[in-house]
Parts: C-alpha cells; structure tokens; sequence
C-alpha cells in the first residue's frame, strides 16, 4: 500500500502531527480503506525519510484516537466507524480533541 504523506521539514507542525493529520484524513475519505493493515512503522519511515520513533508517535496517536488497533505483531489495522465511537471513552475524546 502505498500512502501519499508529505512531510514538511521546515513547518510549525512537528513530523508527528503531520503524518497522524495525514493518515486521518487518509481514513475519514476512505483512501486508507477500514479493516485495511497500516504499513509497518520501519517501511513507512524510511519511505517517508523520518526516523521511525516519528512514525510510532503517529499511530499512537491514531490508536488514542480510535482510528486503529493494534493487533500485536502483525501491526495497525484501521477500525471501523462504529466500533471507534464504542471504543473511545469520553476523556480520551476529550485529551484528543485538546491537541
């Protein structure tokens, strides 16, 4: 799969906020498909030139947010809409939408 993110070096936003702003945008139109594996945090790291730690502070994000799932070693699938809003207790909304 492969995702156009672009990073700007040079912007306000760290690297992190930029990749997790463009992967939820991603999955909200529906270019990132539900129930669809993310890349692996190496493979999208070295494709984007970011070190894989800015990659990995992105999916966290992501899983704050109820976006994905974990699923141990096989990596980040993308969660459906309905079990995102089950999902995601109220104080957690409410830490993401602060940031």
């Amino acid at each position: 799969m492969t995702l156009r993110i672009r990073v700007n070096r040079k912007g306000v936003e760290s690297m992190t906020r930029q990749i997790a702003n463009q992967l939820t945008n991603l999955i909200s139109t529906g270019a990132v498909v539900v129930g669809n594996m993310l890349p692996s945090e190496r493979a999208l790291a070295d494709s984007l030139g970011v070190a894989r730690n800015v990659v990995r502070g992105s999916y966290d994000y992501l899983e704050k947010a109820g976006l994905v799932k974990r699923e141990g070693r096989a990596g980040r699938r993308v969660r459906s809409k309905t079990s995102r809003a089950k999902a995601i207790p109220k104080r957690v909304r409410k830490s993401v939408k602060k940031r």
